[in-house]
């Protein structure tokens, strides 16, 4: 049964763990309708939808895989009766989720899913010196603004992408879901292949040197994909990594910063001493550092020398800036993802969609919290005035409550989003129909 709540005044609870605020989230907030057109890509419900897999956390640790759906309204039923404190979204199956036992075990099979990419701050933790863990500042999202720069580009421009959805994870990270119809249908080998493409920076912690993508190569070229990556990425580490971060200030990012380039040892050596008093700084450091290349280039700049210190300096940087995807999310279509437009059970923060565009003004602690969002509509309703024709002022009546809330130009952007990819699902099965009828007559 669904958790009783007061009729008002429940904006003045914060905790998003608390059953009353999270369902009056459910019923007052959550936007169902593009949700489900978002998945569905037609109005008609159909296998993208009735044949999803969505899995609800109950509680603290109750998890409950294998739900599906016939429609929205179904859908919205079970999460106003379930009241999950989140859920995840799985892929299309064979056989629709719920009656999986009516099959033998190795039937059910995943068919279909959106190509997904998690990115998180904790694999910044050795580069980033502002937080740590679970906490994020405004500072350190920078790394994830240059990520989702590349990664956008490089997803669009070398598999042809165009319907990307960016959604920050309500705490530390971001998620991207790729709708694209060839995206949808892309096998688990596809998959992996793609993510080996892309993925740049390898190894863990007691890895010094996490780039190595030249084929063994020190002296050899970057490929066409890393290489527009890295020029998107140049003033990035530079506003970032020297200035803002300043990671190679302190004696550890010196070792670091010293291990990555191929100088010889005296040089080395040289610069360590000049470097150990304080006050000299990440910046200081690399106009030393660029100093020293352009001097080799003026010896030779088809020398092996400087091929291989300039390299070095693409791969620091790559290392520093390039995105650090979780491989393991994108590679098999069976993975769970956590919904957009969910509540961060840890920061109470809405799983709110990112404009690429805007990335680095984005501000992770700025974005609605539930316990905000409920206060906000607990004020009084009163429609906003629009300006007519006449330029007068004119009431509006609201067709949604979250139209009262800060929540509305995160909707207003993912019904954006939804709408390109059900324009483009009509157009596709326009031209399979013409084909057919072509081929008739």
């Amino acid at each position: 049964m669904p958790v009783p709540m007061p009729a008002q005044g429940i904006g003045h609870c914060h905790s998003a763990k608390s059953p009353e605020v999270m369902l009056a989230f459910y019923r007052r907030l959550f936007p169902y309708k593009p949700f489900f057109l978002w998945l569905n890509q037609e109005h008609v419900p159909s296998r993208l939808f009735t044949h999803r897999e969505f899995a609800f956390t109950l509680g603290e640790s109750t998890y409950v895989r294998y739900n599906s759906f016939n429609n929205v309204e179904d859908f919205k039923k079970e999460i106003l009766r379930a009241n999950p404190t989140r859920f995840e979204i799985g892929p299309i199956y064979n056989v629709r989720p719920r009656d999986r036992k009516s099959v033998p075990q190795h039937v059910l099979r995943p068919e279909l899913r959106e190509l997904v990419f998690d990115i998180d701050m904790t694999d910044y933790d050795e580069v980033r010196t502002c937080c740590s863990g679970g906490n994020i500042c405004r500072r350190c999202w920078g790394f994830i603004a240059a990520a989702v720069k590349v990664l956008d580009q490089s997803l669009r421009d070398s598999f042809g992408f165009k319907h990307l959805l960016w959604v920050y994870s309500g705490r530390r990270g971001i998620h991207c879901w790729i709708s694209d119809r060839h995206a949808l249908s892309l096998t688990d080998d596809q998959r992996r292949s793609l993510v080996q493409f892309l993925e740049v920076v390898k190894g863990g912690k007691e890895v010094a040197k996490k780039v190595n993508v030249r084929n063994g190569n020190d002296i050899g070229p970057l490929n066409a994909n890393i290489e527009h990556a890295l020029d998107t990425i140049k003033a990035d580490f530079v506003r970032i990594a020297l200035m803002d971060q300043n990671c190679f200030a302190e004696e550890k990012g010196t070792e670091t910063l010293l291990s990555l380039l191929a100088v010889d040892r005296d040089t080395a050596d040289s610069w360590r001493r000049k470097w150990s008093s304080s006050g000299v700084s990440s910046m200081d450091k690399w106009q030393e550092i660029m100093s020293y290349g352009a001097k080799l280039m003026k010896a030779g700049a088809n020398s092996a020398a400087f091929r291989k210190f300039s390299n070095s300096t693409e791969d620091l940087i790559l290392q520093y800036m390039y995105p650090r995807i979780d491989a393991e999310v994108s590679k098999r279509r069976n993975h769970l993802l956590k919904s957009p437009f969910v509540i961060h059970p840890g920061t109470g923060r809405v799983c709110v969609p990112v404009e690429v565009s805007k990335v680095d003004d984005f501000e992770p602690t700025a974005v609605p919290t539930v316990g905000q969002l409920l206060r906000e509509l607990d004020r009084p309703a009163g429609n906003p005035a629009v300006k007519g024709e006449d330029g007068q002022d004119e009431a509006r009546k609201l067709e949604h409550d979250y139209e009262r809330t800060s929540l509305k130009p995160y909707i207003d952007l993912f019904e954006k989003h939804v709408t390109a990819v059900m324009r483009d699902n009509r157009e596709a099965k326009k031209v399979v129909q013409d084909s057919k009828v072509s081929l008739d007559f």
